[in-house]
């Protein structure tokens, strides 16, 4: 029996695939899981390779049969749990293996994060762009302006509940096959969208277009930590950030334009989306790789118990995979339990929640805040959303300095070094709001309320950098089904906020409704002062976090 040195040192040399995979026993294993799963569920070698179509088959078709095997397979992992502790030979690539995410070469990483950044400013654009083109839908459609609003809200819908699946499953599955699978859906539903004959089927179209492009928005900070070490992980972000954030502001700006055009109006809107998403299933093949480690060692290591017929090799995230039950429970349940059980999770969750609210509250209200106010066409409309666009490059300059400010001060504040732009951005999200609301009076030139969109987006922007910054360095390997529990408490509030903001500013007045939003952003101010603060101590308590930030190889 091999010992745990022995293990960390030897190398195994049986083909040119797996020639630098170190091997290593279950003290030693850098590689993290759910830690929800304990030993004894580990799935046992003889079932190892079984598919889970298989087992669902098998569920499916041969009820009676089930209870028996079940029987026999507690009996297997009750007695794998006994003996293969020490038996189990765990890989891991190298340091400098090549084909490890994290030493994919510079160009390959831009490559990926450029190629799922494009999606996800694709898919913020559709978020916006629909409502420019509600006059022409409406019309069209027979429908009234709250029909039209629903479609915008079951966007945001759609975005909130799908990556409590897909974001899980990724870390189980690969990434590259979601982004594939998502994009081409998105890709039709915008088609179904564009081609609906009643405002019901664009609602439901809406819906799903929003289930597929979720994967844009809650993936893609997985993406980026999955290759992106720590200290190089806040430029890639920050892009990402703004692709999604100006995404909003690209497509209204364009879609002004094209429902000002009697020959275009709303279909094409989508149309142009269609084309776009298009374009994105050609490259993705071609510009990004797998870049979930875990699914990259599971291939390996199957392949070396085809050809040692040794079935003590496993990776270790092989030990999430006991059933398709167990499979089930811990993807789809690890993002809310983060969630509801995670403070640092729960609290950017309501503060970044309530931020993308208040960004389409922005989307729905300032066409016809413009229009009523200032006397602006559909187009000109359109084009004051430039404020977004330009507000997301400002804060792309602050996210810079942060970077300085993150490489000078991690080594002693660890995580807490990326929230001192956040602090700057609490502040500046109620000022851009104050500003915005005192501005709503004829009397005050249109800029002012075009400033106060500007300083609002530079807030967001800082905002939501700092949300997946600081979780995917706190959470790792599980940063996606960190970030799908914020994006289901951020959506849901985007999907809620359209649904009453013509009420509300109808009641209120532009004025009133938007200095109380206001009010609630002072009320948030103190969210990452306190993070700041107290975090270390907050995620020394987390059975996530913590495994993060003192994995078992500290240990050895």
């Amino acid at each position: 029996m091999r010992t745990p040195q022995a293990d960390e040192e030897a190398t195994v040399v049986d083909n040119a695939d797996t020639r630098s995979l170190a091997r290593r026993s279950l003290a030693s294993v850098n590689e993290l899981v759910d830690p929800r799963i304990s030993p004894a569920e580990r799935t046992p070698d003889a079932t190892l390779d079984e598919s889970y179509l298989r087992q669902l088959t098998d569920h499916r078709h041969h009820t009676d049969q089930h209870h028996k095997e079940e029987k026999n397979e507690k009996e297997l992992e009750q007695s794998a749990s006994e003996d293969t502790a020490d038996e189990t030979i765990y890989v891991e690539f190298e340091d400098d293996d090549p084909r490890d995410p994290m030493n994919f070469s510079y160009g390959r990483k831009w490559s990926i994060t450029i190629t799922a950044s494009v999606f996800s400013i694709i898919t913020a654009s559709s978020s916006g762009a629909y409502a420019l083109g509600f006059t022409s839908m409406t019309r069209d459609l027979n429908a009234t302006q709250f029909q039209a609003t629903v479609g915008l809200a079951m966007y945001t819908l759609g975005f909130a509940l799908l990556p409590l699946v897909t974001t899980s499953f990724s870390e189980e599955f690969g990434r590259q096959p979601i982004y594939l699978v998502t994009g081409a859906g998105c890709l039709l539903m915008h088609m179904m969208t564009a081609l609906a004959q009643n405002i019901q089927t664009v609602i439901v179209g809406r819906f799903l277009a929003g289930a597929f492009g979720s994967t844009a928005s809650a993936m893609v900070g997985g993406t980026i930590a999955d290759i992106w070490a720590p200290h190089e992980r806040g430029l890639p972000m920050s892009v990402f950030a703004t692709m999604v954030l100006s995404g909003p502001g690209v497509g209204c700006v364009a879609a002004g334009w094209i429902e000002q055009n009697s020959y275009m109006e709303w279909r094409w809107i989508q149309w142009i989306h269609v084309i776009w998403l298009g374009l994105f299933l050609i490259a993705a093949p071609i510009c990004m790789k797998e870049t979930r480690s875990g699914v990259l060692l599971t291939r390996l290591a199957r392949k070396m118990r085809k050809q040692t017929e040794n079935h003590h090799y496993r990776a270790r995230i092989e030990d999430e995979r006991a059933s398709l039950r167990t499979l089930i429970y811990i993807s789809c349940t690890r993002p809310i339990y983060l969630l509801f059980t995670e403070p640092v999770v729960a609290a950017f969750s309501l503060w970044a929640g309530f931020a993308w609210g208040i960004l389409y509250v922005l989307i729905e209200s300032i066409g016809p805040a413009f229009r009523t106010i200032h006397g602006f066409n559909i187009g000109q409309t359109g084009t004051a959303f430039t404020a977004m666009i330009v507000g997301c490059f400002v804060g792309e300059a602050i996210q810079m300095y942060q970077e300085k400010l993150y490489a000078k001060y991690q080594p002693t504040k660890g995580p807490e070094a990326r929230l001192y732009s956040a602090c700057l951005g609490a502040v500046l999200f109620p000022v851009g709001m104050f500003i915005y609301a005192w501005c709503t009076f004829p009397s005050v030139p249109w800029i002012g309320m075009v400033i106060g969109i500007f300083v609002i987006m530079i807030a967001l922007f800082i905002i939501y950098v700092a949300v997946f910054t600081y979780l995917a360095d706190c959470y790792g390997i599980f940063a996606s089904s960190a970030l799908a529990g914020q994006s289901l408490s951020r959506n849901i509030m985007g999907t809620a906020f359209p649904l009453f903001t013509t009420q509300l500013f109808a009641k209120l007045t532009y004025h009133w409704g938007t200095t109380l939003f206001g009010c609630i952003a002072v009320l948030m101010i103190p969210i990452p002062y306190v993070l700041l603060w107290k975090g270390p101590a907050i995620r020394a308590r987390s059975k996530f976090a913590s495994q993060v930030t003192h994995p078992p190889a500290a240990h050895k």
